[in-house]
């Protein structure tokens, strides 16, 4: 019989903590932003992975790699109507978004490839467009990746940099 009750408080424990890990939080939720810039819709949707005293750019982004942009699926980027990103037209149409970062100018791309898990089977052949834009220092350190749609531009903000690109 006192078998039977350690198995029990055994099973029980091995239940509490199957619960409790399933109920824990995802560390790069998944977020979606959406705004207007003149007629277009333009919809983003990624991973937003957390700083948690992480040296960023140059190290868990590295430098002159393409980066999906977020956190696991590789970000997309959906508009509705034909724009213009960086005097460069793009298409109406979903794309999958990705970053080269450097210090100096980052490349910002979108890929015809939407569906993607992250990075790694990142074909450049099927890039839409390219543009390069340079990174902007922020005020202050953002902990969270967001995107943020503006009358005019979309930026990337994650620790101590703006990506931002110009949209008409």
């Amino acid at each position: 019989m006192k078998a039977l009750k350690n198995q029990f408080v055994v099973l029980i424990a091995l239940f509490t903590a199957a619960f409790a890990n399933a109920q824990e939080k995802p560390k790069s939720p998944a977020e979606t932003v959406t705004g207007k810039i003149k007629e277009a819709t333009i919809t983003i949707n990624y991973g937003s992975p957390s700083v948690r005293a992480r040296k960023i750019w140059g190290e868990l982004v590295p430098f002159d790699a393409v980066w999906r942009a977020g956190a696991n699926d590789a970000t997309t980027f959906e508009t509705d109507k034909d724009i213009t990103i960086e005097g460069a037209k793009l298409p109406a149409g979903k794309y999958s978004f990705f970053v080269i970062p450097n210090e100096k100018e980052c490349t910002i791309i979108f890929n015809k490839e939407a569906k993607q898990w992250g990075a790694y089977k990142y074909d450049e052949k099927k890039d839409q467009l390219r543009v390069k834009v340079k990174p902007k220092t922020a005020n202050s350190s953002v902990e969270k990746l967001v995107y943020t749609i503006n009358s005019n531009d979309v930026v990337l903000s994650w620790d101590t940099w703006n990506i931002g690109f110009n949209v008409k």
